[in-house]
């Protein structure tokens, strides 16, 4: 027998008939739709949310993680959350890189129809990150960030007269294919090319590879010329048919080409790959350019930039938010566990290929800037601010060196006037079979949980699902966890959030947040899949949950 998550139907199953409860599904004055069904072995349990002792934990909540689209279509997953936790999480879904594109315009339609929602029926969001190294708007800071135009003059650059050559042979290296010759043609000395033949008319000087190069010579051909132009290893594209250069014969053509280098070659060339019209013969040829007119943003230029993109995203997401979002991610997986301070701590994440914020206002000032900048938006968009809360988000803190190494730089935060509240510990845990591996787990854990208990700031726990391995180390899938195994993946889930509540003080529990809320492939749910009806079916793990949080 089983308790069934189904759209707005009811049902019998195994035999008993399926009612519903609309003290289950209210949420403020708004009622949950599809209504859950009820049937045994779980019939007699509430809402998960409903088991919590606001009196005894008034700061504990249970939170879902879910798709802005999904909360959107107010279906099934929507109904399970509002149902049973006490408020929803987006991922990335709230992040500037999906939010913002590269001219710096900000699409908050789906946060704007959410929040509407989420107003409407007196639930809470836990805030995205508004800071991170992943997930930003990484093309709009390339933009704001990009070098500055500024005015250039042309540069004359080499020049060659054929008819200043004495007849014969042309240099042999300049000649990659075929023939070239110097010739006396139309009462003056030329340079012929001949049929199918590669030869370069400039030589001898280097390129900057940023410069936009104009090359000009004289043309004539006794036959309509076809040909390619290559410069330093760049094919540039003709007028003519195919990308090829033509002109017509039996009279001199001036040819104009603009052009840069090919990538990575600093040698200034620029050759005539004939074709089989006519040999070609070439009066006079040079070559100019205008240097790269782009310089760097100085240092303070790149401040100034990056606090207006701080002061930008800030005020345009705290407008949309007005005061709704009251806990958020500040920063979000700020620690780099492979590079060590001189001191033995991790340093930050850095990077060259993108912009950090961290990189340009500096590693001890960026957290007290944001947080600043994102407070006083708050405030002027409604927000109350003695409920603001913001966190720091961080994976791996069952890593000694990485919870010290997170302290350690909350604390210069801290001492630079950062309004830093809490830390968000995403969870990567699993349950084991063999008895040594989980009993490491649970040392694991345990550790975890007292590190972030005697860090003084509120603790979230993230990610809260538990994988199931076998004895061997093998995932075990949700289609095929039996139910023994289930329960024990319950009595584990069962165990932490005991745990949670045992050693975290209760002033600072901020809550436990699941990662899914149903099975995926890994059976980390409180609800199975049915594989036929895509219904939602309670798991024993729904019931340790209730159990954990009612436990005296």
């Amino acid at each position: 027998m089983r308790k069934i998550f189904r759209n707005g139907l009811l049902m019998f199953v195994a035999g008993t008939f399926a009612v519903s409860c609309a003290d289950y599904n209210e949420t403020y004055n708004f009622k949950a739709d599809p209504d859950p069904q009820y049937v045994e072995p779980y019939n007699d349990l509430k809402a998960v949310k409903s088991y919590i002792d606001r009196e005894t934990y008034p700061n504990l909540t249970l939170g879902a993680t879910l798709k802005v689209s999904e909360f959107n279509k107010q279906d099934l997953a929507h109904a399970a959350a509002v149902t049973n936790f006490d408020n929803v999480a987006f991922g990335t879904s709230l992040m500037s890189g999906t939010i913002v594109n590269a001219k710096g315009v900000m699409n908050f339609l789906d946060m704007i129809d959410l929040l509407a929602h989420v107003e409407e029926i007196g639930y809470e969001v836990y805030g995205s990150p508004i800071f991170a190294n992943a997930n930003q708007a990484d093309d709009w800071l390339k933009t704001l960030t990009a070098p500055i135009e500024i005015p250039v003059e042309y540069v004359e650059g080499k020049s060659v007269d054929f008819n200043e050559m004495p007849v014969g042979s042309y240099d042999a290296a300049l000649i990659e294919k075929g023939k070239a010759a110097i010739v006396k043609y139309d009462n003056q000395n030329a340079l012929e090319i001949g049929l199918t033949s590669n030869v370069r008319i400039l030589a001898g000087f280097d390129v900057d590879p940023l410069a936009k190069y104009t090359a000009t010579f004289y043309a004539r051909s006794d036959k309509d010329a076809t040909f390619d132009v290559n410069f330093s290893g760049n094919k540039i594209t003709g007028t003519g048919p195919n990308g090829k250069w033509t002109f017509k014969k039996d009279k001199w053509t001036k040819i104009v080409v603009e052009a840069q280098s090919a990538e990575g070659v600093t040698e200034g060339f620029l050759r005539i790959d004939n074709a089989l019209a006519g040999k070609i013969y070439i009066q006079k040829a040079q070559i100019g350019y205008y240097p790269d007119n782009h310089r760097p943003q100085t240092e303070q230029e790149l401040k100034d930039t990056i606090r207006y993109a701080i002061n930008a995203w800030c005020d345009g997401l705290m407008k949309i938010n007005e005061g709704r979002i009251e806990s958020f991610d500040l920063i979000d997986e700020p620690i780099n566990a492979k590079a060590v301070l001189d001191n033995g701590m991790y340093d930050l994440k850095h990077a060259s290929d993108k912009i950090y914020w961290q990189d340009v206002l500096g590693s001890e000032n960026y957290a007290p800037v944001v947080s600043n900048v994102a407070s006083s938006a708050f405030a002027k968009y409604d927000g109350e601010l003695s409920d603001l809360k913001f966190f720091i988000s961080e994976s791996g803190l069952d890593d000694q060196k990485k919870f010290e190494s997170l302290m350690y730089w909350i604390g210069i935060w801290d001492n630079n006037g950062a309004k830093i509240d809490g830390i968000n510990a995403k969870l990567n845990l699993v349950y084991s079979e063999d008895a040594a591996t989980q009993e490491a787990n649970k040392a694991a854990l345990d550790k975890l949980l007292d590190n972030l208990a005697s860090s003084g700031k509120l603790v979230r726990l993230s990610n809260f699902d538990i994988k199931y391995q076998d004895a061997s180390g093998q995932s075990v899938a949700a289609e095929k966890i039996t139910d023994e195994q289930r329960q024990k993946l319950a009595n584990y889930y069962g165990d932490i959030i005991k745990s949670y509540m045992a050693k975290i003080d209760k002033t600072k529990q901020a809550g436990l947040c699941k990662g899914n809320m149903a099975d995926t492939s890994d059976p980390v749910g409180l609800w199975s899949v049915d594989s036929k009806t895509k219904d939602w079916v309670r798991t024993a793990t729904y019931k340790a949950f209730c159990d954990a949080f009612d436990s005296k």
